[in-house]
């Protein structure tokens, strides 16, 4: 099979031209929803894992050593 690479970057330049690309409210609201997530996320496994860090100590009973 042969490759044009001619062929090749004039069908790209014709496929990004289809492209939606979002705005800069979206841009913006996506990126809040996403951070926000990711905050979201971060305190619900820390407060799982100091459930979990704390039940291990007690199951082996090593509370206050570290």
């Amino acid at each position: 099979m042969a490759v044009n690479p001619l062929k090749f970057l004039r069908e790209v330049r014709t496929e990004v031209g289809r492209v939606t690309w979002p705005g800069r409210k979206e841009t913006a609201v996506t990126t809040g929803l996403v951070l926000g997530m990711v905050a979201i996320s971060a305190v619900f496994f820390f407060g799982v894992d100091q459930i979990i860090g704390l039940a291990v100590r007690a199951l082996f009973g090593v509370a206050g050593q570290g």
